[in-house]
């Protein structure tokens, strides 16, 4: 109960909810892109299964965030991950407006969701550790009232994309963004970069420019597969 009535406590809540606002954005266009292909019913399942399970992770990743961020190598890993994940969703759309792929697999859709926010989570993460000060409750406690704005934002997004197709392009390519940034933030890079700080950008806009061109390569190759069916 005292920790309840602590200011501080409460300061450090409104902190951590106010980040994954800002932070969750992306987060949530991977949701929306990964379950879109789904059947209605099994969309919600996906968007609450996913959201949940990967605030679970994230709450695990923040207490070790510090410790894996000094990995050499790891950010580009998970960079090149990013970037496959950004083509697959992209070049999905492809097979499904040729008729050739049927509802996608629920449990495909969740595990793209957590492999994604893992990645794009690493950065994040710290920002909320620092918010935190230490408290596993408090970290608990305002990862999981971020739940539902992850929720409402992916189900948005969802819909925005059917009325909007243009939207699941500029969502691929933000997931090629975040993939180019993630794998220039690698430790092993960073005084690079430091050095070089448009290299950030160029980097950045390089893996957004790859996943939309590739992404749509395999659109245009399972159309004319489709056609050709």
């Amino acid at each position: 109960m005292e920790l309840l009535q602590s200011t501080d406590f409460w300061i450090g809540l409104v902190k951590i909810i106010w980040i994954n606002i800002i932070l969750s954005g992306d987060n949530a266009v991977v949701i929306a892109l990964a379950a879109r292909s789904l059947p209605p019913h099994q969309q919600r399942k996906a968007v609450l299964w996913g959201s949940g399970a990967a605030v679970v992770m994230r709450i695990a990743l923040t207490i070790v965030a510090v410790q894996l961020l000094a990995l050499p190598y790891l950010q580009i890993v998970g960079g090149l991950l990013l970037l496959w994940i950004g083509v697959q969703l992209l070049g999905d759309e492809g097979e499904e407006e040729g008729g050739a792929k049927e509802n996608g697999s629920l449990m495909a859709a969740v595990r793209t969701i957590l492999i994604a926010d893992l990645v794009m989570s690493l950065d994040n993460v710290i920002a909320v550790a620092a918010a935190a000060k230490g408290s596993t409750t408090l970290l608990i406690i305002g990862l999981a009232v971020s739940i539902p704005l992850v929720i409402f934002g992916s189900t948005l997004m969802i819909k925005l994309m059917e009325r909007f197709p243009i939207i699941i392009v500029l969502g691929a390519a933000l997931i090629g963004w975040v993939g180019g940034e993630t794998m220039l933030g690698d430790a092993m890079l960073r005084d690079v970069v430091a050095a070089n700080p448009w290299l950030h950008y160029a980097g950045a806009a390089a893996g957004a420019a790859l996943v939309v061109g590739l992404g749509k390569f395999l659109q245009g190759r399972a159309k004319t597969a489709s056609h050709a069916g």
